[in-house]
């Protein structure tokens, strides 16, 4: 799919602030609320857009800490990367999983009140997973989100 300067400039837009309607998207780029829909729609229909979010903030929820955690699994294969998997998404400190290449086999965005609550995730949760060798962890220190529809 090619995307034209106004799907950027909507992609854009859209990144920064979710909520707005497609009225308010045709108002700031110079269409019609019908033609600014459909421009909307077809980004859902040709998966560009895959969903709409709202960013909580999670100092304001009690969660202080963020830690990127790398895991090296003990042992490889398909059963325990599935095992793996199904078993850290049932976390709830995990906020995200990614499968990588590299040192590490996964990296965890994980969230707890403060350090002491990550070291029980940690100990209790974390280091009892199927599969789990090595960990290395790196505490947030500061985050700065990146403007535009890629950031």
């Amino acid at each position: 799919m090619t995307l034209d300067a106004t799907d950027q400039k909507f992609l854009a837009a859209l990144a920064d602030d979710a909520t707005l309607s497609a009225g308010e998207l045709g108002r700031r780029f110079g269409l019609s609320q019908p033609a600014a829909w459909r421009r909307v729609r077809r980004l859902f229909d040709d998966g560009v857009i895959t969903g709409r979010r709202v960013d909580l903030n999670r100092e304001a929820l009690g969660f202080g800490v963020t830690v990127f955690l790398g895991v090296k699994l003990a042992t490889k294969g398909r059963v325990s990367l599935e095992d793996f998997e199904r078993a850290v998404s049932a976390i709830p400190e995990v906020q995200s999983v990614h499968h990588v290449l590299g040192l590490y086999d996964y990296r965890l965005r994980v969230v707890a009140r403060d350090l002491a609550d990550f070291e029980r995730v940690l100990r209790r949760r974390i280091l009892l997973l199927p599969g789990v060798g090595d960990v290395e962890a790196n505490v947030l220190l500061s985050e700065e989100r990146r403007p535009g529809p890629l950031g």
